[in-house]
């Protein structure tokens, strides 16, 4: 259903009021292949009138849908949910083109996403409020009862990443919606046609006019204006800390205070391993949460902090799991390790890298880049003076560093800007539960990689990771997106 709308289309328009529009702007933003920097499609460069139309629209949109029966809201989750299974291989396609995933997270990604919807579908079902007797305080007899209910906060602007360009929009689009909010999502620059795509699954579906509405261009020029807009009444935004705190900055100028304002940020996750792991199956958990998408996502492992009397085998096994991953195109299904986004993002990674040896870091794996492939690299005895130990890469490089004792494990652990999630790798429940309350983290694994999901799951971060509020998670994420709205009866 979507091949003639992904395949045909080379110029993608920008969707407001139900409506595929093209932008009055001369220029448009060229995606390229990370892969091997062929074109895959344009989308808007929009102008900020256009935008303010979209958001206009997408607010006087929320006054009509709010007001929709809860069971055809769920129709609707439904319908898209199916529409998206039947189109997985061309969806599919479009993220491995788009941000250079391989076959298998790609497809997964989309099957996932599917199951999500219909899980928030349902989820909306369960939107309930309490009633309360005053005589439960002291004092007071019964001659008020309260009665809450969650309502809708009104218009949502979600910005998501590049790196899962419809299972991180998904969540932001679907958990606004499924609450009787309306929303408009700025598209990524890399990843704003899988987006798109999204748009066009709700369209077909039956979602009505100016619910769902998806925006593109130059942060610079439109990113500003669509946060600071008088008009918007929330904001979910997953991405860098440094657009976090930008964006902090610039709704000083609004008029009125920011309802909501949801962020999901960078991480540096650290994995803690103790002497009583099992060596074989801890080290497969580690090299999958490094490696997997060439470690560009936020809850990747970016630490490994490991006790020195068993680092020499844990480090030889993890490198003997990572040794079997392939690297190249990720249009061939046997490939593992792709591209990273793009050469800015290579040089960085290949930056850090480069500090670490020349600071005496031992390269135990990996360090040969071609352009923005990069075989990946794991680096022992780094030490604290090190770059990697503290900065986060976004790629495919595993820093181990060696500690003696818990405490010190710790203690690493927590000298961080980031808060998102940490691991810990152990068979003695009681050490797990003690370093798990003494990680300042949003998130703590035990007995397995860092990561988002399954999307029941709360998910947060703290410090520089996020704001603490719940970004992800179904029932979680619809209660960021509601609030308590009371009525007291009095009674004679």
């Amino acid at each position: 259903m979507l091949n003639n709308f992904i395949i045909d289309t080379k110029t993608y328009g920008y969707l407001s009021n139900g409506e595929w529009r093209e932008s009055t702007n001369n220029s448009v933003i060229q995606v390229m292949s990370p892969i091997d920097g062929t074109h895959v499609g344009s989308i808007p460069n929009m102008t900020t009138q256009e935008v303010d139309a979209v958001i206009k629209n997408a607010k006087s949109a929320f006054f009509k849908w709010k007001e929709l029966p809860m069971d055809l809201r769920v129709q609707i989750l439904k319908k898209a949910a199916i529409i998206m299974r039947n189109n997985v291989d061309i969806l599919t396609s479009l993220i491995i083109r788009e941000v250079g995933k391989n076959y298998k997270e790609s497809y997964e990604e989309v099957s996932r996403t599917a199951d999500l919807i219909d899980f928030y579908a349902e989820e909306g079902r369960r939107i309930i409020g309490e009633s309360i007797r005053s005589d439960t305080y002291p004092n007071y007899g019964k001659e008020k009862i309260a009665i809450t209910e969650r309502v809708p906060i009104g218009l949502i602007v979600s910005i998501p990443p590049f790196n899962y360009p419809i299972n991180e929009s998904t969540p932001k689009v679907v958990g606004a919606i499924i609450s009787g909010n309306t929303t408009v999502l700025k598209a990524p620059s890399q990843g704003g046609i899988s987006t798109i795509a999204l748009g066009e699954i709700f369209r077909i579906a039956g979602l009505p006019a100016g619910v769902f509405n998806i925006v593109s261009g130059e942060s610079s020029v439109i990113g500003d204006f669509l946060v600071t807009h008088e008009e918007v009444d929330g904001i979910n935004f997953t991405g860098a800390t440094s657009t976090a705190l930008h964006i902090q900055e610039v709704l000083k100028i609004r008029k009125k205070l920011m309802p909501i304002m949801l962020l999901g940020l960078g991480g540096k996750d650290a994995s803690i391993v103790l002497e009583d792991t099992p060596i074989d199956r801890t080290a497969k958990e580690i090299a999958k949460g490094a490696f997997s998408f060439s470690g560009q996502r936020c809850t990747a492992i970016k630490r490994v902090i490991v006790i020195d009397s068993i680092a020499d085998s844990l480090i030889q096994k993890i490198k003997e799991e990572v040794s079997t991953y392939k690297v190249g195109n990720p249009m061939d299904q046997t490939v593992d390790i792709g591209p990273v986004i793009n050469d800015r993002s290579a040089d960085y990674i290949y930056s850090l890298f480069e500090d670490a040896k020349n600071k005496g870091a031992t390269v135990v794996l990996g360090g040969r880049r071609n352009g923005r492939y990069i075989d990946p690299i794991i680096l022992d005895n780094v030490s604290l003076d090190m770059k990697i130990a503290w900065e986060e890469p976004f790629g495919p490089i595993l820093p181990i560093l060696r500690v003696k004792n818990i405490e010190e494990a710790i203690e690493i652990a927590n000298n961080s800007e980031y808060g998102l999630q940490g691991g810990i790798f152990t068979k003695d429940i009681n050490k797990a539960f003690y370093i798990a309350s003494k990680l300042d983290v949003g998130t703590v694994n035990v007995n397995g990689k860092d990561s988002r999901g399954p999307d029941n799951l709360p998910f947060t971060g703290v410090k520089n990771s996020g704001d603490g509020k719940t970004i992800q998670g179904a029932k979680y994420l619809i209660e960021s997106l509601t609030r308590i709205k009371t009525t007291v009866i009095n009674f004679d």
